[in-house]
Formats: structure tokens, C-alpha cells, sequence
């Protein structure tokens, strides 16, 4: 990969931490739990993602290996975690008995 191309990745992933942080730092309380949901969905999808990663990952290259059991473990922690923020919280709706 070259300078630039290397520069407009950076350049887009600091746009796309900078858009989330604004985005939701806006959402109000109430939709909190719903769009926890939407992107518990989300991160489903970059764990299959992450996992065709590793499937077509370059196995005589040991730092593909690592980035993608890494990218694997991280989103797997994702998609947990939000499911059991989610839970959580819908935990806080019930009545109590």
C-alpha cells in the first residue's frame, strides 16, 4: 500500500470515530436500548466478516494470523457484550414480582 492510501484509511477512520462520538452522544435516553439492538445486529455481521477474514487470511504470514484471531476475539466480545447490556436494560422494564 502506498503513503496516500494508507493516509485515506486513517483519514476515514478518524472521520467515522469522530461521526459516532456525535452521533451518539445525541440519541436520548429512550432509544438507547433499541439501537443498542440495531448495532448488536451490526456487530454480528462484522463478526462473520472477521471470520471470512480468517478463513482466506495468508497462513505462512504469522501477522495475518494474528490480526484475524484477533479481529474473531474482539468482535466476538462485541456482539456478547451488547447482548448482555441489552438484556440489561430490558431487565430494567420488567415488573418486579
Amino acid at each position: 500500500m502506498s503513503q496516500d492510501q494508507w493516509f485515506l484509511l486513517f483519514y476515514v477512520f478518524i472521520l467515522a470515530v469522530v461521526v459516532g462520538v456525535y452521533l451518539i452522544s445525541k440519541v436520548p435516553p429512550l432509544l438507547h436500548t433499541p439501537l443498542m439492538s440495531g448495532s448488536n445486529a451490526i456487530s454480528g455481521i462484522t463478526l462473520v466478516g472477521a471470520i471470512g477474514a480468517t478463513i482466506f487470511a495468508s497462513w505462512d504470514k504469522p501477522l495475518a494470523c494474528v490480526l484475524a484471531f484477533l479481529g474473531v476475539a474482539f468482535a466476538t466480545l462485541n456482539v456478547v457484550g451488547g447482548y448482555a447490556v441489552t438484556d440489561r436494560m430490558l431487565q430494567m422494564f420488567r415488573k418486579q414480582k
